[in-house]
């Protein structure tokens, strides 16, 4: 249903005169919005249009699917979908088959199935309004036992093939430092710390065969990072070195079926972190994907058979590949869409799938399929998995789109444009029909957070609802701190750098100038957590240019961030950031501080932000409000007091796009 322009232009007419009206404290208070959910509050947003909310009504019912693991008796698998308010874990007992709901809390629910069972039970964490404080539950027949203490924060890691024992990561100790731990799952309550930590954040990766070693991983930026063995026994730990000097990262881990090697995933030997073999006595390294470009994502092992299966994001898309273990004797031979293989234990064999991303790879306990969650980008995510013996890519679930004409779903286009050294930054562009140089669009710049995360393309309705019924274009940038385009690339913004990313934002403003069939007279910026820290810096760099900006859950000052995000967080956002204690970076950051240069923004803007966020704290988004409201600017602002980093709960997701929308097309028109 696309909006017509004589309605849109009666709703803006409404929306002008309503701006335009000053509110005395004599006169009575706007109508209340029968579209806000209880838990939101706003200042300065209009009542909803009813237009908004009937228009973008399909694509908030576009629903999709993640898969979350194969049932241990082999009868169906786990997906993570949302029928109601929140996303919910069901069983399917085939592909388009029988779907059944198995658990219903009112938060956002995630897990697998327990190792080891046949009766359904479920390993399931959760936290409460957004706060991240995580706990971790064992749900039977509908019946939740919590395994954690339900006050700190609790991450499940890898769990024994028998389900018998667990490692969780948990804080209880000083709110500060993660240590790691051990339970049965069989006895809640009964839990042993086997690493304590001091000031550095370990995580548990996989759990060896021999059932007493665990690889566990020092994290400390994306581009620095100090794998290990650990005895659960003694709590001793082996050091694994770097095949290299100077600084290595080590992502995804995983033992081999006999325990005698780790492969891993490792940018010692360039700018990509590809897959090694590490021998777990000697620690000899061999390569296995050094002539693949491209960064390694995950890596399984399948328990019995021994082969490794393994994805790489290249350019965004995901490829995936499998290879046999060095020490399985038996030939192994799988059947692809591409043919029938013989695996080699040093030769990566390419499987051939539609493009898209890769998540969530699993193999079935019978070993003879692959599941995983497929997200292309011009359709939502779903759950698929791979037979290896027919070669078959079966589908297995098939979420509703709203009623939307799935064919009307526009795909993006991949640039690069370049920037002030010449650089050339990659980006994806989605051009709406119609867009012509007579009829230019307008244009939607959003910006991804991390900072040292990546825009892949997956699907977005609300991108879509843009695109197909108001016309705007949307382009996402991947500007230089991104990951995925090699270690040198992500490091390009660290330290008294941050601001050269917002200069990649304004040579993307001057490329779309440029671009006969877009108006860079109409151009809006939108992010989330860092990505709301570039929203900022660029209106403020770039005052004239930019017409509007959204800030979600945005990082508005690094000063009041590290001072506030929650302890635990803290030491590894100064690792990325920079040390707010240092005078150097303190100066740093006072000039770049968004919240120090509000005074020269220009466009209007719309603040989202949930009071229970624990990355970027409330007081943040209070204090950036303040300060341009200062300046005599009103800004649409919209809090939630059941939201943390982001807007999960549907009802509120539902009005703030229908908020932001409005607010889009009101600016940008």
């Amino acid at each position: 249903m696309k909006i017509s322009p004589q309605t849109i232009v009666s709703v803006l007419c409404g929306l002008l005169l309503l701006q335009a009206t000053s509110v005395r404290s004599d006169e009575p208070a706007a109508p209340a919005d029968p579209f806000q959910p209880p838990a939101v509050q706003t200042n300065n947003v209009p009542v909803i249009s009813r237009v908004f909310v009937n228009g973008l009504r399909q694509y908030q019912n576009v629903r999709s699917a993640s898969f979350a693991g194969w049932a241990p008796d082999g009868r169906g698998i786990l997906v993570q979908t949302r029928f109601g308010n929140t996303s919910q874990l069901h069983r399917v007992y085939s592909p388009d088959g029988r779907r059944e709901q198995v658990t219903f809390f009112d938060e956002p629910a995630g897990g697998r199935f327990l190792p080891g069972t046949d009766d359904g039970t479920l390993l399931v964490t959760m936290s409460s309004g957004g706060n991240e404080d995580y706990q971790v539950y064992l749900v039977k027949n509908g019946r939740a036992g919590r395994l954690t203490d339900g006050k700190s924060r609790n991450l499940a890691g890898p769990i024994l093939k028998d389900g018998s024992r667990l490692i969780i990561a948990n804080n209880s100790r000083n709110g500060k430092d993660t240590d790691l731990y051990i339970t049965s799952t069989n006895q809640p309550g009964s839990f042993k710390r086997i690493l304590e930590t001091d000031g550095e954040y370990w995580r548990a990766v996989d759990w060896s065969p021999d059932k007493f070693t665990l690889a566990i991983n020092h994290y400390v930026s994306i581009n620095e990072s100090y794998p290990a063995l650990l005895d659960i026994l003694t709590g001793s730990k082996r050091p694994i070195p770097a095949p290299a000097p100077g600084k290595v990262s080590f992502g995804d881990m995983t033992f081999s079926f006999d325990g005698k090697h780790l492969y891993a995933a490792c940018d010692a030997v360039g700018e990509f972190r590809h897959l090694a073999r590490i021998d777990t006595k000697t620690f000899e390294y061999n390569w296995l994907s050094s002539n693949i470009p491209w960064n390694v994502s995950s890596i399984k092992v399948e328990p019995e058979t021994g082969i490794i299966a393994f994805t790489t994001n290249e350019d965004g898309a995901s490829a995936l590949y499998l290879l046999a273990d060095i020490n399985q004797q038996k030939e192994q031979q799988v059947v692809t869409p591409g043919g029938r293989f013989i695996l080699q234990a040093d030769i990566p064999t390419r499987v051939e799938l539609p493009l898209g991303i890769i998540r969530s790879l699993e193999f079935s306990p019978d070993g003879r399929q692959l599941g995983f969650t497929f997200s292309p980008a011009s359709a939502p995510s779903e759950a698929y998995s791979l037979n290896l013996s027919d070669g078959k890519l079966t589908r297995w679930t098939h979420s509703e789109v709203g009623g939307l004409d799935t064919s009307r779903f526009i795909s993006p286009q991949q640039i690069q444009y370049p920037t002030f050294d010449a650089k050339l930054i990659p980006a994806y562009y989605f051009k709406p029909r119609g867009t012509t140089a007579k009829k230019p669009a307008a244009v939607v710049i959003n910006i991804h957070g991390g900072p040292e995360s990546q825009y892949r393309p997956y699907f977005s309705s609300f991108d879509q609802f843009l695109l197909n019924e108001l016309g705007i274009a949307v382009i996402r940038p991947n500007v230089r701190g991104s990951a995925g385009y090699g270690k040198t690339y992500v490091g390009l913004d660290n330290g008294e750098k941050r601001e050269d990313s917002v200069k990649d934002i304004g040579a993307l403003l001057d490329w779309v100038k440029a671009q006969p069939e877009l108006d860079g007279s109409r151009v809006a910026v939108y992010g989330g957590s860092y990505g709301g820290y570039m929203v900022l810096a660029s209106m403020a760099h770039f005052p004239e240019r930019i017409t509007a900006g959204v800030d979600i859950v945005g990082l508005a000052s690094f000063t009041t961030f590290l001072k506030n995000t929650k302890e635990y967080r803290r030491d590894l956002r100064r690792a990325e950031y920079g040390d707010e204690r240092d005078p150097k970076m303190a100066a740093i950051f006072q000039h770049i501080n968004p919240t120090n240069n509000v005074q020269k923004i220009q466009g209007a803007l719309l603040v989202a932000h949930g009071k229970n966020d624990p990355r970027v704290p409330f007081v943040v988004a209070e204090e950036v409000v303040a300060k341009v409201e200062a300046t005599g600017s009103k800004v649409w602002t919209i809090y939630a007091d059941n939201e943390g980093h982001g807007f999960r709960k549907k009802a509120n997701r539902d009005y703030l796009s229908a908020a932001i929308a409005m607010f889009l097309w009101g600016q940008l028109q």
